[in-house]
C-alpha cells in the first residue's frame, strides 16, 4: 500500500517537475538570446524548480527503498546489469537523475554569485537543460506513460 501512494507521487510529482523545468530552460534561453534583463521572475522561476526537483529526488529516494524492485539486487546480485529492465529501475534511473539534479543545483548555484543579468542567465539555461536532457533520457517511458 505505502510503496504504491509513493509510486503515484513520484509518478505524478514527475509532470510537474518538467513541467516547470521546461518553463525555466526556455525562459533561460529566450532571455541569454535576447538579451534580455534578469529579473525577479527569473529567480523565482531558478528557485522553485530547485525546490520541485530536490522534492522529487527524495521522493524517489524513499520509493528506491520500499520498492519490490530493491530485492532484485539479492536475487541477481551481479547479474542486475545483464537484466535491462532491473538495470534501469536499479542503477541508471537513480544515477542519472541523481546527476540531473547536480547539474540543477550547480546551475542555481552558480548563477547566485554573479552580478549581471547574462551572467546569471547563462548558468540556468545550460546546467538546466543539462539536467532535463539527463531527466528525459532515463524515464521508463513505457511504465510511465503507459
Amino acid at each position: 500500500m505505502f510503496y504504491e501512494v509513493v509510486k503515484s507521487l513520484h509518478s505524478y510529482w514527475a509532470y510537474l517537475v518538467f513541467i516547470v523545468l521546461i518553463i525555466t530552460v526556455v525562459n533561460a534561453i529566450i532571455k541569454v538570446t535576447g538579451k534580455k534583463e534578469y529579473e525577479a521572475k527569473d529567480f523565482r522561476l531558478a528557485l522553485f524548480t530547485l525546490i520541485l526537483t530536490h522534492t522529487q529526488l527524495l521522493i524517489g529516494m524513499i520509493l528506491y527503498v520500499v520498492s519490490p524492485r530493491l530485492e532484485l539486487w539479492g536475487q541477481l546480485g551481479g547479474e542486475v546489469m545483464k537484466n535491462p529492465i532491473a538495470r534501469l529501475y536499479l542503477v541508471e534511473h537513480p544515477f542519472v537523475n541523481i546527476l540531473a539534479i547536480a547539474a540543477i543545483t550547480i546551475g542555481y548555484s552558480k548563477h547566485k554569485k554573479k552580478l549581471t543579468s547574462q551572467a546569471k542567465l547563462k548558468p540556468i539555461a545550460i546546467f538546466y537543460s543539462i539536467g532535463l536532457v539527463l531527466l528525459l533520457s532515463r524515464i521508463p517511458w513505457d511504465a510511465w506513460i503507459g
